[in-house]
């Protein structure tokens, strides 16, 4: 194959521009084409209104070599075209069922248990899935109950639950995880396959939508029970039980026993209660820094005019954005940046513990709401944290938590940002708008929120930070600072607090169960938590080989 990059269109065009322009650039008929593959798919808006996509290509054409030799005659050819080498990743293909003595155990259902529950199943080794919350049909309605009358399931809500936290998220698939075996792209497929639209395996910045992510995580468990495996929901694993250094069995719901060789630990950056039984079982774990901060808000036509130069940004859909800055000395000189940024969105309360309170970004798959919103963070190390030990992180997070519900009795607490700014920077805001109300930008809230001082809920050279990292990214979106933007808190769910020690073979010090995705501090969001619990799924595989003496 031979592999075009750079290749640029102006917006709009259509699918066959895309396959002239290549067969222009290798110098041939467009019927010389045999096969043609976008790999990816990003926007160029330096020439805004003019906007552009940039293209990379894989092209597979008769006598490729010379094909190539003769375009590479053209010196502006030379950085564009080159011969592909592209990995394609290879994972067993489905097989017969078979019959082992203890089958692999896997515990959570977001991306990473997911994920490495049906790469196992293909493999026929008949997988048992665990997870503490409901189905996602269930789920839905316990969380629309939530957000309408404030009632609480701390079973099942936004973080816990079948397809786990991202399940109420923009779905974005997009990572900075690089990697040379092709998990990133073999993610995105298995999406497709399941209902995901095919844009998502080339744009730069893909994402479903929490109303599509809903479908596909049905079809995924759908897939896993035709292919042997098992899914058991409300069965949350509340014990280890140990032969020596080596699992051999689990505790789940406090009562019932289960056999088990090969524990798969993918329970989400929020299973508090399991990460300290995990610890009094001396599982290996350790600290991690992660960042904390608040939700803002601007019109969604503001963020499409900085971004595309028009507010009417028709086929490219809401704009999207990502900023970072550094703080000053007083705000200890902390990163500060973006979080999942949610185009045309909403802010959800997103708490999973009584009494406590935490917020995440939202958007369905149009992208259609009047807001754009995302998380502005600080980061912050476990010198920051209350005592020591490895779920010091947690405390910090219970207490942010505990502070933010105190504020809004139980309702997403929101402030304009003009009044933050001058409490936390001393710096006057013309016109401010009330406490209470004002201002052009509506809160756009899944949740009751109401008008409450943020301005104290973060630790203070964190408040000082995130402040600061705003008036930063004025300089960048014009009217990222100004005084209506709508502020809600807190975000302290961005990454776990904790990592779990694994080796090699990702296996934790306790043989046979093997920590992955975002809850045991090893992955960032949707993609990368499935490809961790697909690396998951390749060491079972390579150890269950060796066993059955299979290469």
């Amino acid at each position: 194959m031979i592999l075009i990059q750079q290749l640029k269109l102006r917006i709009p065009h259509g699918t066959e521009q895309v396959r002239s322009r290549a067969a222009r650039a290798l110098m041939i008929p467009e019927q010389g084409i045999l096969e043609l593959e976008i790999l990816r798919r990003s926007i160029d808006a330096r020439k805004k209104p003019e906007l552009y996509f940039i293209y990379s290509l894989e092209v597979r054409v008769r006598e490729e070599r010379k094909v190539l030799a003769r375009a590479l005659k053209n010196p502006r050819r030379k950085e564009q075209l080159s011969i592909s080498t592209r990995e394609i990743y290879r994972f067993p293909e489905e097989k017969a069922l078979l019959d082992l003595p203890s089958r692999p155990v896997i515990v959570g259902a977001g991306p990473a248990g997911l994920f490495c529950a049906y790469y196992l199943a293909l493999a026929g080794r008949r997988p048992l899935l665990l997870e503490r919350g409901r189905c996602v049909e269930e789920r839905q309605r316990d969380v629309e109950t939530f957000w309408k009358t404030g009632k609480l399931d701390p079973s099942s809500n936004v973080q816990f639950g079948e397809g786990g936290a991202g399940t109420f998220s923009d779905g974005k698939l997009n990572t900075l995880v690089k990697e040379k075996e092709g998990r990133n792209r073999a993610v995105l497929q298995t999406f497709v396959k399941f209902g995901a639209k095919e844009s998502i395996l080339y744009d730069a910045k893909p994402h479903i939508g929490t109303d599509e992510l809903q479908r596909i995580i049905r079809n995924f468990r759908e897939e896993i029970l035709r292919l042997g495996g098992e899914i058991r929901f409300e069965s949350q694993v509340t014990d280890l039980e140990m032969d020596g250094e080596r699992i051999k069995g689990i505790v789940v719901n406090g009562r019932e026993k289960l056999s088990c060789n090969r524990l798969v630990l993918a329970i989400g950056h929020s299973a508090r209660d399991t990460l300290l039984m995990l610890h009094e079982r001396q599982l290996g774990m350790e600290a991690k820094p992660f960042a904390v901060g608040l939700r803002v808000e601007h019109p969604q036509a503001m963020i499409d005019r900085s971004q595309y130069g028009t507010d009417r940004p028709g086929d490219l859909g809401a704009a999207a954005y990502k900023v970072t800055a550094k703080a000053s000395a007083k705000g200890g000189e902390r990163s500060v940046y973006s979080f999942c940024m949610c185009p045309g969105g909403y802010v959800v309360n997103a708490s999973s513990e009584e009494g406590r309170l935490a917020v995440n970004g939202m958007s369905y798959s149009d992208r259609s709401g009047e807001n754009a919103n995302s998380a502005v963070i600080v980061a912050v190390t476990p010198e920051d944290y209350p005592g020591e030990g490895p779920l010091s992180g947690i405390a910090f997070q219970r207490e942010l938590e505990e502070k933010a519900y105190r504020l809004g009795n139980g309702r997403i607490p929101v402030q304009r940002y003009g009044e933050f700014r001058q409490k936390v920077l001393g710096i006057p805001a013309e016109e401010l708008p009330e406490l209470t109300g004002g201002g052009e930008i509506r809160p756009c809230c899944k949740g009751e929120h109401a008008w409450a001082d943020l301005s104290g809920l973060l630790p203070k050279e964190c408040g000082v930070a995130l402040a600061e990292g705003m008036e930063q990214f004025a300089r960048q979106i014009r009217g990222f600072n100004r005084p209506d933007a709508v502020l809600s808190g807190v975000e302290s769910r961005t990454s776990s607090p904790v990592r779990i020690l694994r080796d090699d073979t990702l296996q934790s010090n306790i043989k046979g169960v093997y920590p992955c995705g975002e809850g045991a501090g090893y992955a960032g969001g949707i993609t990368s938590a499935a490809m961790d619990g697909l690396r998951a799924a390749e060491e079972i595989e390579k150890a269950l080989r060796r066993e059955e003496g299979i290469k």
